[in-house]
This record gives structure tokens, C-alpha cells and sequence, in this order.
């Protein structure tokens, strides 16, 4: 064990070199933040070892604010103490590599004996010429004392492919919100019509098709963007959503660009400024079904678990009230207790979802139209359509 005023070497590399090596497999990120710091959003493919649970962190970051720096620090070197074994034993798993010998706590004691200003001083941070395959990349939030010092203490364990991320997580943010900055969209068409029409399962066809067509926004954004549309699903955060898209764009396009039709915002998602002028100049592609088409397909989407029922109910007197509450209160919440769902989903179409929709639509002009209900024959359909009109014909 290296003695108190050695320095400790952390290696560390940029946010695009890691999620390149990610990419190709040859990087395992390991994200040392709480769960709930982890959940907001993380690099793609990360593994969560949190060095402090989000109660640890809350009490050290009120140690930080209403006592002194050298507070917290005592706190996290307590905690880190008691429980860094099965922190260690964790990235240990999450890398492939055999879980070191000896005591780490009594490591983690003479590490970190010269306190707060002695510990930042002796962690020495430097570029990393290259990343090695089966490397692990540690991070936290901005790249400080968490993971800096778990990279030292991994490095002086013999573990010598662990790296640190420039800037932690806050780096990893800017990269992602540069990227969606500066995108620049190849040949965009969007897929409309109205709702229960099927444009996600005809989207999802054509990327079977064609890979590496299609955006899927509504997936990225956990939410099918409208009043109902989180039932069944995990809306996610603005964060996440953005790094959804930033994989996805990342990953390339082996063509057009193919969207689903979308308002600015998917659920509480944002569509960054890019991606909303590249959909709201994009060409446009009318599907159609018959309403008994539509109403299974809504169905199904909605009903499909019965777990889904109770989100379902919830949401519904937001309708009922937007509807008129003297005519409709209580009405659909009914139909639905009574599993009359055919005949809510009609309502529910003829007199919400339709008007809605042909509202926000007018004035839209379309280059072509196609049915949709058989989303295989029709996603075979745009794709040969597409093929034959690489840039969209003047409308």
C-alpha cells in the first residue's frame, strides 16, 4: 500500500473515447453514484455500483452544506470504510476480474488517514494515451473524490485497467447535448395519421425491413405522447431521453431517417431543437385503417396486461372533464369498470382523439397515403415508396 504523500495514479478518458470503447465492447463503465442519480439518466450500458445509497449521500451532502467539507469527507470515509469490500467485489463482477485478498478496509483507512486536502492532492489525474480492451471506466458525477479515489485504490489492487471519466457524469451530459446540437438529419420522413392507426407497429416493421431506418420517439421517451400515453410504460426523464437519442443517432442510418409523427413535446420529453425541425420538415406520409382496426389496435396496446386498468382509470376523468363534466362524469371511468372497452375506445376516438388530431393537422399536406392495417404489408409498402423517392416530391 502506497504511504501517505505518494501520489496515486487515475488515468481518465473523455466521454466520446468511452462510449466509442463501449460501443465496440471493449469498455465496461461503471457509474458510482446513487440509484437515484443512476436512474435519472447514466451512460448507455453502465453498470451502478453506488459508493453511497442515496440517504448516504443526502446525509453527506448536508454534512457538506451546514458543516464543513472536512465533515462529509469524514462521513464518506466512514461509510466507504464499512462497505467498500462489497463495493469492490461488485466492479470486480461487473469487469470479470478475481476479487482481490486482503483487508480493504484497513486500505481505505490509511488511503484516506491524511484527510480531505491530502487526499485531493495525492490523487494525480492525467490523460490516458490509450484504453485497453477490458477496460473499466469509473465515474460519478463530475469526476471528483468518489471516483478518483476508487480508481486509486482499484489501481494500487493490481487491477490496472481502471480508468476515470473526465468530468464524471456532468462531462458525459455535455457530450451528449454537443452531439444533439450539431446533428444533422439524412433525408427525414414522417409517418402520420390518426390515433389507434398503427404508425408505431408499422414504424417498428420497417426498421425489421430496413435497419437502421427509423427513430422509435415514443420508446426513447417511455410514452406514446398523448394524455394516456404512459400507461403500461416507463416515461423517463429529459436526460435519459436525450441519451436515448444520442445512442440512436450515434449508431448511424443506412438511409432515410423515418419518424413517427410527433407534437414538440413526447409525454413531458422535449424534442431537442434539431430533432423538432428535422420532424417538422420532414416529408409526410398519411397511414389509414378502419376505426375496428383502431380500436383493436388501442386495445391491445392499452390492455394488454391488466395492471395497465388501474393507470388506465386514473386518467380517464382528465377526458371526462375536457369532454364536458355534466355530460361525461363518470361515463367512461364506467365503460371501462364494466369492461365495455370497445365500445370506451370508439368514444374515446370519435370524440377526443379524432378532433384533436385533425385539428393540429390542418393545413398538413401529405406525398402519399397508405393503409396500415396489416403494419407488415404496409411498412414493405413506405419502404419501396421511400426507395423510389429518396427526396420527398413537391406537395
Amino acid at each position: 500500500m502506497a504511504e501517505l504523500g505518494v501520489k496515486r495514479a487515475v488515468p481518465s478518458v473523455g466521454a466520446g473515447r468511452l462510449f466509442d470503447a463501449a460501443k465496440r465492447g471493449d469498455a465496461t463503465t461503471v457509474d458510482l453514484r446513487s440509484p437515484a442519480e443512476f436512474a435519472e439518466d447514466h451512460v448507455p450500458g453502465a453498470v451502478n455500483v453506488p459508493l453511497f445509497d442515496d440517504v448516504e449521500r443526502a446525509v453527506i451532502g448536508t454534512l457538506y452544506r451546514q458543516r464543513s467539507p472536512e465533515s462529509a469527507f469524514e462521513q464518506a470515509r466512514a461509510t466507504t470504510r464499512a462497505k467498500i469490500e462489497s463495493i469492490v467485489r461488485a466492479i470486480a463482477s461487473a469487469a470479470g476480474w478475481d476479487t482481490p485478498a486482503g483487508d480493504l478496509a484497513e486500505r481505505v483507512e490509511r488511503m484516506t488517514a491524511g484527510g480531505l486536502a491530502r487526499l485531493e492532492s495525492e490523487l494525480e489525474v492525467s490523460e490516458a494515451a490509450a484504453l485497453p480492451r477490458g477496460a473499466v471506466v469509473l465515474h460519478c458525477w463530475r469526476g471528483g473524490l468518489r471516483s478518483r479515489s476508487v480508481v486509486a485504490l482499484l489501481r494500487e489492487l493490481g487491477f490496472d485497467r481502471a480508468f476515470g471519466l473526465a468530468g464524471g457524469y456532468k462531462a458525459w451530459r455535455g457530450h451528449v447535448r454537443a452531439h444533439l446540437e450539431r446533428w444533422e438529419a439524412p433525408p427525414v420522413f414522417v409517418l402520420r395519421g390518426l390515433t389507434g392507426v398503427g404508425k408505431t407497429l408499422v414504424l417498428r416493421e420497417l426498421e425489421r425491413l430496413r435497419p437502421g431506418w427509423t427513430v422509435d420517439l415514443e420508446g426513447c421517451a417511455g410514452h406514446r405522447s398523448s394524455i394516456l400515453g404512459m400507461v403500461g410504460l416507463e416515461p423517463c426523464s429529459q436526460k435519459a431521453f436525450e441519451t436515448r437519442l444520442f445512442a440512436r443517432f450515434a449508431a448511424g442510418f443506412g438511409g432515410p431517417c423515418v419518424f413517427e409523427g410527433e407534437s414538440r413535446k413526447v409525454g413531458d420529453a422535449i424534442l431537442p431543437p434539431r430533432v423538432w425541425e428535422a420532424l417538422a420538415g420532414g416529408c409526410n406520409l398519411k397511414l389509414e385503417a378502419p376505426t375496428a382496426r383502431r380500436v383493436d389496435v388501442l386495445i391491445a396496446d392499452y390492455l394488454d396486461r391488466e395492471e395497465n386498468r388501474a393507470d388506465l382509470r386514473a386518467q380517464l376523468p382528465f377526458i371526462e372533464e375536457r369532454l364536458g363534466p355534466r355530460k361525461w362524469a363518470g361515463r367512461l371511468v364506467s365503460l371501462l369498470d364494466d369492461r365495455r372497452e370497445r365500445e370506451l375506445v370508439e368514444i374515446l376516438l370519435e370524440h377526443y382523439y379524432d378532433p384533436l388530431y385533425r385539428h393540429s393537422e390542418t393545413g398538413r399536406s401529405y406525398a402519399a397515403a397508405f393503409d396500415a392495417t396489416d403494419p407488415g404489408e404496409c411498412a414493405a409498402a413506405l419502404a419501396a415508396w421511400i426507395e423510389r423517392h429518396p427526396e420527398c416530391p413537391v406537395v
